[in-house]
């Protein structure tokens, strides 16, 4: 078995709506489907969020490395489609990276993609895709 550095237990037993929870830090969050009125976090945005911070910790770790201190975003937009059988997400990681030209931040990006322990995790979809982008609004 590989030695972890870090081990987290999250729990759902609500199932789509309800809450998860983090065992032994407190951390609980109303979770709701994206498809219902109710309140509270869904899948997509709890993906988006932890895709988002993994990659841009990730960039700002390369540009480090790099000697270089640039400001970093990342935006990551999720699409819920339906399928025959139940749905898929399209993801859409939007890479900014201040002064620099898109050639040279999608560098960045494409170095921090390989890293990212997200982005392993995502590794070889079909459905997700990543781009350096001149600005994010």
């Amino acid at each position: 078995m590989e030695k972890s550095i870090y081990h987290t237990e999250v729990v759902n037993q609500d199932g789509g709506t309800g809450f998860a929870y983090v065992k032994n830090n407190g951390l609980s969050v109303q979770v709701s489907s994206p498809l219902s009125s109710e309140e509270g976090s869904n899948p997509e945005e709890l993906l988006g969020l932890a895709y988002s911070t993994c990659l841009n910790a990730t960039i700002q770790a390369v540009l480090k490395e790099q000697g270089k201190s640039n400001l970093s975003r990342v935006q990551i937009n999720v699409d819920l489609i339906p399928e025959e059988i139940g749905h898929h997400f399209n993801v859409e990681a939007l890479v900014w990276i201040d002064e620099l030209s898109i050639e040279a931040s999608q560098k960045v990006a494409e170095a921090a993609d390989l890293r990212c322990p997200i982005s392993k995790l995502l590794a070889g979809s079909e459905t997700v895709a990543m781009r350096a982008v001149a600005d994010l609004d």
